[in-house]
C-alpha cells in the first residue's frame, strides 16, 4: 500500500513539474528574443540552465543517497520555482545567464531534471522486475501528457495580452507566476513521501562511500558515454530552439507553437506504452535502437520541407517514435545495476546527457547565427543516427534479468 501511495505522489509531482517544463520549452527562447536577446545569447541562457542542472546532478550522483532522496526532490522543486521569479524580474543577458544556471532553468521542453534522475531511481524499487518497464512507461506518459498541456499553455502570453489589453511582455509575467506555482505545489507533495522511497542500506558500505562496484561503474560510464552522444544531438534540438526555429522560419506565433508542441507531447506519451509492449517482445536494447533510428531520419526532412504544414508533419512522425527509447533506457539502466546503485546510475547517465545538452545548446545558437539557420537540426539528426549504431553494437549482448530469465526458459 505504501508503494502505491508513493507512486501516486511521485506521478502527481512529476505531472506538475513536467507541465512547467513543457510551458518553458515553448516560450523561453521566444520570450528571450522578444526582450532583445540575440540567438547566441539565447543559446547561452539555455546552456547555463542545463549546466546548472548538470552540476546539481553531479552532486546528487555522489551525495544524493546520503542527503536523502526526499530532500533532493524538495530542494530541486523550490530552486526551480525561483527560476520563474528570475524570468519575471530580470532582463539583462548576463544576469539571466547566471540565474539560469543557479535555478537550473530547463528550456529543452523535456523534463530531464535532477528530480527526474531521482524519480527514475525510486520507481524500480517500488515495483518488481516484470512490471518495471511498464511502470516507467506510465511515468513517462504522465510526464509527456503534462508536458503537452504545458506546451499548449504556451499560447497564454498571446491570449492574456489580448484579453487584458497589455503588452505581451507584461502577459509573460503572469505565465511565469503559474510556472512558480506548479513547482511549489510539486515541492509540497514531495514532503508527503515516506521512508520507503529511500534506498535500502548498501552492503559493506564504507563511511563516506557509495558501495558502487567497479564493474557497475565501468558499465554505467560506457552507457553514459553513448547517452551523451545522443544528448549532444538533442541539445541542438531543444524545444525552445525548435519553437524559435518555427517562429523565425515560418512566422508562426506562440499560439500556433503551443498547439504544435501539445501534439508533439501527446505523440510522445502514446509512444511510451508502445515501447513497453515492444520491449517484452524484442528486448530493451532492440526497442531503443529500432524506434530511435527512423525517428532521426524523419528529423532530417524537417528543415528541408518547403512549408510549415509539411515540416510539422515530419516533426510529428519523428515525435511518434523518438521517445520510445526513454522508458526502455531507464528500465535498462536500473536493471543492469544493483538497487542501491540506481541513484548513482541514473544520476551519472542524466549528468552526461545534461552536460552534452548544455554544450550543444550554446553551439546551436552559434550555428543558427553564423552557419545556417537549419544547421542544428541536420547536425543533431546525424549525431543521433551515429548513437543508434554504436548502442546496438556495444550493448546488444548485455541483457537485463527478465530477458535472461526468458532466454533460459526458452532453452
Amino acid at each position: 500500500m505504501n508503494a502505491r501511495r508513493n507512486l501516486v505522489l511521485i506521478f502527481i509531482s512529476a505531472f506538475l513539474r513536467s507541465a512547467s517544463v513543457g510551458l518553458l520549452g515553448v516560450i523561453l527562447a521566444v520570450y528571450l528574443a522578444r526582450i532583445g536577446l540575440s540567438p547566441s545569447e539565447i543559446g547561452f541562457v539555455l546552456t547555463a540552465g542545463l549546466a546548472g542542472s548538470a552540476a546539481a546532478t553531479a552532486a546528487v550522483s555522489r551525495y544524493g543517497e546520503q542527503f536523502g532522496r526526499r530532500r533532493v526532490l524538495f530542494a530541486a522543486a523550490v530552486v526551480s520555482a525561483c527560476g520563474g521569479v528570475a524570468l519575471a524580474l530580470v532582463h539583462s543577458p548576463a544576469a539571466l545567464i547566471a540565474l539560469a544556471f543557479a535555478c537550473m532553468l530547463n528550456g529543452m521542453g523535456t523534463d530531464r531534471s535532477v528530480a527526474f534522475a531521482v524519480e527514475q531511481a525510486i520507481i524500480p524499487g517500488l515495483v518488481n522486475d516484470r512490471t518495471r518497464t511498464w511502470a516507467l512507461s506510465w511515468y513517462n506518459v504522465v510526464l509527456d501528457t503534462s508536458g503537452a498541456l504545458g506546451a499548449l499553455a504556451g499560447a497564454l502570453p498571446v491570449a492574456l495580452a489580448a484579453w487584458q489589453h497589455v503588452a505581451i511582455i507584461t502577459a509573460y509575467r503572469g505565465v511565469f507566476v503559474a510556472f512558480v506555482a506548479l513547482n511549489l505545489a510539486a515541492a509540497l507533495l514531495y514532503v508527503l513521501l515516506d521512508a520507503n522511497v529511500e534506498a535500502a542500506p548498501a552492503p559493506q558500505l564504507q563511511p563516506g562511500g557509495n558501495a558502487i562496484t567497479q564493474a557497475s561503474k565501468r558499465l554505467v560510464w560506457r552507457i553514459a558515454a553513448l547517452f551523451a552522444l545522443d544528448a549532444a544531438g538533442g541539445g541542438l534540438l531543444a524545444d525552445s530552439l525548435m519553437a524559435y526555429w518555427f517562429f523565425h522560419r515560418f512566422g508562426v506565433n506562440e499560439e500556433t507553437l503551443g498547439l504544435l508542441f501539445f501534439v508533439v507531447r501527446i505523440l510522445n506519451g502514446i509512444s511510451h506504452l508502445g515501447a513497453a509492449w515492444l520491449a517484452r517482445r524484442i528486448g530493451l536494447v532492440r526497442t531503443m535502437v529500432f524506434t530511435h533510428l527512423p525517428s532521426s531520419i524523419f528529423l532530417l526532412v524537417v528543415p528541408l520541407a518547403p512549408t510549415f504544414t509539411i515540416s510539422a508533419i515530419f516533426l510529428f512522425l519523428r515525435e511518434a517514435l523518438v521517445e520510445m527509447d526513454v522508458p526502455t533506457r531507464q528500465s535498462y539502466v536500473a536493471a543492469v545495476v544493483a538497487p542501491h546503485e540506481r541513484v548513482y546510475a541514473s544520476s551519472v547517465t542524466s549528468l552526461t546527457r545534461t552536460g552534452a545538452w548544455a554544450v550543444t545548446a550554446a553551439l546551436a545558437g552559434e550555428l543558427m547565427q553564423r552557419v545556417a539557420f537549419s544547421a542544428p537540426l541536420l547536425l543533431g539528426a546525424g549525431l543521433k543516427i551515429a548513437y543508434d549504431f554504436l548502442l546496438y553494437r556495444s550493448f546488444i549482448h548485455v541483457t537485463p534479468p527478465e530477458e535472461q530469465s526468458a532466454a533460459d526458459q526458452a532453452k
